[in-house]
């Protein structure tokens, strides 16, 4: 069984995906641990499914590099197979990165290298492209800039806004995200071939 513990900041809706996912007895993998950076509205996820819980945040910190130490090891205690950032907002600090990486996974709502960064719906609107997508990648030292290890196109449509745009990447990221684990779980994906 692969153990998993997801980082949030906000709602958690790729969070909520792999834990309806999990739900399911012959899904080979299982999140153990739900952690967030701030007091996210996520977290609320992890009592309706009963698994523990951790805030570590940000501001209770001299540097983001101390932050990011207290961040592995609470993530160590879980002994987690994978870490997801599934909508975490905060850039992980080498040392994190290093200690954790390449079982370290991020969803990205563009077709990377397509608009990396925070606003990555918005930047497509803007470029007036025909389609974007959905990626999942493997955390290294930059912004959304580590291997691809899935990723699918997703049209834009006329009449398009920001939010509306946003909801059906969100739906193909979620579908990568339980796919790539469940391909890692089944040993059909080894990342360290990737990284």
């Amino acid at each position: 069984m692969l153990r998993l513990v997801v980082l949030i900041s906000g709602g958690g809706s790729n969070l909520r995906a792999l834990l309806d996912a999990s739900d399911d007895a012959e899904f080979p993998a299982r999140v153990v641990a739900i952690g967030a950076d701030r007091d996210a509205e996520g977290l609320a996820h992890a009592e309706e499914f009963g698994i523990p819980s951790f805030v570590v945040p940000f501001n209770a910190f001299d540097s983001r590099e101390a932050w990011g130490d207290e961040l592995v090891d609470q993530l160590r205690q879980w002994q987690a197979d994978l870490v997801i950032l599934s909508g975490f907002m905060r850039l992980l600090p080498p040392r994190a990165v290093e200690a954790l990486s390449p079982a370290l996974l991020n969803t990205h709502p563009a077709y990377l290298p397509e608009f990396p960064g925070a606003h990555a719906v918005r930047d497509a609107l803007a470029a007036g492209v025909a389609q974007t997508g959905a990626s999942v990648i493997i955390v290294d030292h930059g912004v959304d800039s580590g291997p691809i290890v899935a990723q699918r196109r997703v049209p834009v449509l006329p009449g398009d806004t920001e939010g509306r745009l946003h909801d059906r990447i969100k739906l193909v990221e979620r579908e990568l995200l339980v796919d790539v684990v469940l391909d890692i779980a089944n040993g059909q994906l080894d990342l360290t071939t990737l990284a």
